[in-house]
């Protein structure tokens, strides 16, 4: 008999180094700038601080809101310490505490960030969340160990929080996964087991092996410490977390406002909590499933079967790696956290391996944004959408998860889409063209 570890506040080591990796980047941005102004522009800008006495300030307005609306608490009426105006962020202004309680204490309030790029060629407003014990019957520091089959970020999630409660954590992952993953799970000290790819019905396929892990150490009497198995895929304390945390974040940062909610599904716990959540108060919300190809869950949105040939049966054929280099997003069988939003999501939209490469490339050269396979198909998603429903220059806004970093994906996914360089050309009409060659 295996156990659940409930997934109450799911954490992405990608919410935290991927947001902090974006607050250095915007303020060197900012800095460069000012550094390569001429001195006819310093004149104007210096001309013009009456009027606005932050406008020369290091930190950049929009960086401002967006670190002070990143839930760190406090106040932002610090004073300007003399220098000129600057309303200063929470977490730099004195005699303000806001300490966490430890890395889960860290947990949620990721910011939502606004791709510039894509909302100035869209006409709308393309924002993006960045992303990543209840009932007692894990004993810290006894030897438990929490196991779970994941391709994406939750294999990262549990072996930072269980290092960081006193347990260990145990990874099943395919073999033909990035090596940036196992590799990364090992040095978080995590137990990873990497196993030949197979379909869902077979006893080895990953997710089934770290279920049959949890019941053998919990069955062994040589040892003291048990197994939980957490079963992402199925433990609808998945969606119910993103219920009761993200959605509540994303509607309460929009403003109570917005018009559309893209994101793909692996374990489906994501998008079916967040529109749940947002359809309660935004009925007219329009929710898109982003589904990369090789996956058969747009076919289950749209036609209501997973399938695309009538001699496949339902669960039965694997996403073989060749159908597709993106990780962490599209599966051929239907899960309990996934079919708790499905009659929820109103359309999805399919994204080739060559528009997410392209879109990757694009928000490195144009917003700085270095994302892995997954947020590109999102990307991508949204562009689509907004091009179909004829909201270019509408003002709509629509929001995305931004779920993966891109240094998780350089051995196979940034590997395929090579070096930046100094190139500065890829374009939105190259991302869809790629598209309509297929």
């Amino acid at each position: 008999m295996s156990d659940y570890l409930p997934l109450q506040k799911p954490l992405t080591l990608a919410a935290l180094s991927f947001t902090a990796g974006i607050v250095i980047t915007l303020s060197f941005q900012h800095l460069t700038t000012k550094l390569h102004l001429s001195p006819e522009d310093r004149q104007r800008r210096q001309e013009s601080k009456h009027n606005d006495p932050r406008r020369d300030s290091f930190v950049p307005i929009s960086l401002q809101n967006l670190l002070t609306s990143s839930g760190s608490g406090g106040s932002s009426d610090a004073p300007d310490g003399g220098g000129g105006g600057l309303t200063l962020p929470s977490f730099l202004q004195p005699n303000k505490e806001d300490i966490k309680n430890g890395l889960e204490g860290c947990i949620g309030n990721t910011p939502l960030i606004r791709i510039r790029s894509l909302s100035e060629y869209l006409g709308c407003e393309v924002l993006a969340k960045a992303e990543a014990e209840e009932e007692g019957r894990l004993r810290p520091f006894s030897g438990d160990k929490v196991f779970e089959g994941t391709v994406g970020s939750t294999g990262v999630s549990l072996a930072h929080i269980c290092r960081a409660r006193g347990y260990l954590a145990h990874i099943c992952m395919p073999s033909d996964q990035s090596l940036e993953k196992s590799n990364l799970l090992l040095k978080l000290g995590a137990v990873v087991e990497r196993v030949t790819p197979a379909s869902i019905v077979d006893r080895k396929q990953f997710v089934n092996l770290a279920k049959s892990r949890a019941i053998e150490l919990t069955a062994d009497h040589s040892t003291p410490a048990r197994g939980f198995f957490a079963d992402q895929f199925e433990n609808e304390a998945n969606w119910k977390a993103h219920f009761e945390t993200t959605g509540p974040e994303i509607y309460r940062q929009c403003g109570k406002k917005l018009d559309a909610f893209v994101a793909g599904a692996g374990t489906g716990g994501t998008i079916s909590g967040v529109i749940r959540y947002l359809k309660q108060y935004l009925p007219n919300l329009t929710a898109v499933l982003a589904d990369p190809q090789g996956s058969g869950l747009l076919n289950k949105v749209k036609y209501g079967v997973m399938f695309n040939e009538v001699t496949e049966r339902e669960g039965t054929r694997r996403r073989a790696q060749v159908d597709t280099i993106v990780e962490g997003i599209g599966i051929n069988r239907v899960t309990a956290n996934f079919e708790a939003g499905r009659t929820s999501i109103d359309d999805a939209i399919r994204v080739s391996d060559e528009e997410a490469c392209l879109m990757a490339r694009y928000l490195v050269e144009q917003d700085g944004l270095f994302v892995g396979s997954s947020s590109a198909v999102n990307c991508v998603a949204v562009v689509k959408l907004i091009k179909e429903r004829g909201w270019e220059n509408s003002n709509k806004r629509v929001v995305t998860i931004l779920c993966d970093s891109g240094s998780r994906h350089l051995s196979k996914f940034w590997a395929k889409i090579g070096d930046i360089g100094g190139r500065w050309d890829t374009s939105i009409e190259d991302i869809l063209a790629a598209g309509e060659k297929k």
